[in-house]
Order: C-alpha cells, then structure tokens, then sequence
C-alpha cells in the first residue's frame, strides 16, 4: 500500500536516514508520472548514472510543483543541506582562476543517498561542467570537450544524427574520438575525452577555443546544414554546434538525467551505430523515456565510450 498523498516517509539508503516527501505528487500530468516514479527511475538508474556526476560539481533545474509549474536554476548547495552532502567551493569565475570576487558551494552527487535527496527536492534535470573537483574540491582542468547539437526547425534528430557524423570525422582529423547521446530534448551532444592533467591539457579556455574551431570549420564546409552562430534567426533547417558550453561556468545536461519537458525524457548514451542509422532514417532515433532507458540499460549496460 502506498503512503497517503502529502504524507513524509523515512527510507534508508546507503546508510543515510532520508525523509521523504509526496510520493504521489504528478510531476509530469501528461503522463500521470509521479515523485515516487521519479525517485525510482534515479534510484534504478543510479549505477550509470553516479559515474558521469563523480567529482563534478551539479547545478540542478527544480519543479516543485511539476513541469507543468515554475522551475528554477540552482547551483549553491540550499540551505538545509545534509552534512554527508559533499560540497565543493569554486571560484565563480568562468576560467575557474580564483580571479573572481566571490564563491559557489555546489553539491557533488556521488552516491545514491545524495541523489536521493536532490530527486526528493524535485531535482529533476542534474546539469555539470565539463571539469571536475579534486579531493580536497578544487577544481581541475576539464577532462572533456563537448559540442551540443541543436536542430533548428524543421531540422530535427535526424539532421542532427547527419551532422553528428560530420563532427566525429573533424574530431579524428584533430586525433578526438568522442560519444554521443540523445540531450533528452530535441538534439545530441557528443563527448570527446581530454586529459585533464599534464602537459597536453587544456583549461576551459583551451577547450572552448577548440570547440569553437571546430564548429565554425564545420560551417565553413557545410553552410547549409550546419551553423555554429548562436543567433535563433540564423538557424532554421540547420543544427547549430553550440561550442560554448565547454566555458568554465556551462554545464550540460548530465547522461541518463531526466529532463523537464512534457513526457519524462532522459538524456541517453547511444551507440554509433544507432546515430548511423539515424542518419539514413528520419524515424530511426528519438528521444526516450524514463521506461524506455531502464528497458535499454537493463539490457545493454552503459554504452557510452563502449
């Protein structure tokens, strides 16, 4: 039997009393999907998902009252916060220098517990930064470069898919391998490791300029399909490489977290071979569900990088 409506439950998890709130709050009314859903879909989709949040700094989107209601952006850690929630204090600059006049205290969700407690918040989309923290939660040069590809109208996922195969040949030429996934919205992003450390490491500046370069090369060869403008008023029927989100203080949606839309998409790792044929069928790939990502986890584990 579940709880009553507006009741608060108490569940272990990982050793973590948590108090959980309105578990038959719909927070997604064209599909009936409730809190309780979504805390499931977290809690089952947790051993993916914990390895792509690890060591990164989390800004979260919040419906409290559904996606049909108001959200809101946050990054600092709120206040109540559990003490077992790690944090990390980061220079709010965007090069992540310390040049700045001020602080952000974000949370870092690298267990069940405190994902948990960001899902019971209404936490439904979790958004991190292409670098990660330290142990002692300073941050490092980014790991990884990425480029989100947005399809303007009409083009949609299955120009994206054509385009994402142009970008993975730019990123050989430059010796990058890189992965992609469905943003759980309208586009792809995909992924290109990067050392974080040594002589061959860049720092947020470094990747930007490199994603940069690499759009606006893109556009150069495929000005009818690809754009790497920001301006909305230039991108109809063609998929704008946003290069910027490797700046220190962007993030991007993070791989298999769900997102505020109408149904209760998740950001999905595909494989290439799915994103191939995406491209030579306009009904090949879509946007999945949170039903949908556990079916294909259960099935084929984590294909990212596979």
């Amino acid at each position: 039997m579940s709880p009553a409506a507006g009741t608060d439950v108490q569940v272990d998890v990982g050793g973590r009393t948590l108090t959980i709130s309105n578990l038959d709050k719909v927070l997604y009314p064209r599909t009936g999907t409730t809190k309780g859903e979504v805390l499931h879909y977290y809690a089952q989709v947790s051993p993916v998902l914990l390895p792509h949040l690890a060591d990164r700094a989390v800004t979260r989107i919040r419906w409290p009252h559904g996606v049909e209601g108001s959200s809101f952006f946050e990054k600092n850690a709120p206040p109540g916060t559990p003490s077992w929630v790690r944090t990390a204090e980061v220079p709010t600059t965007g090069s992540r220098s310390g040049k700045g006049d001020g602080t952000l205290r974000f949370p870092i969700c690298d267990d069940l517990a405190t994902l948990t407690w960001l899902a019971n918040l209404a936490a439904l989309e979790l958004h991190v930064h292409q670098w990660t923290v330290d142990g002692d939660g300073v941050p490092r040069n980014p790991d990884r470069l990425v480029i989100d590809l947005d399809p303007g109208e009409p083009a949609g996922l299955h120009e994206c898919a054509q385009v994402a195969l142009l970008v993975r040949d730019a990123l050989a030429e430059r010796d990058l391998t890189c992965s992609p996934v469905t943003s759980g919205s309208k586009g792809l992003h995909l992924y290109a490791p990067l050392p974080a450390t040594g002589r061959e490491s860049l720092d947020s500046d470094g990747t930007t300029a490199l994603a940069k370069e690499v759009a606006e090369t893109l556009m150069e060869r495929h000005p009818d399909r690809v754009t790497s403008v920001m301006t909305k008023a230039k991108r109809p029927g063609k998929v704008f490489l946003d290069w910027s989100q490797n700046s220190g203080s962007k993030t991007t949606i993070s791989p298999y977290s769900l997102r505020g839309r109408e149904r209760p998409t998740a950001a999905t790792p595909l494989t290439w071979d799915e994103v191939e044929a995406g491209a030579e069928d306009d009904l090949a790939l879509e946007q999945l569900t949170m039903d949908q990502v556990l079916e294909r986890v259960a099935e084929l584990g984590d294909v990212f990088d596979a």
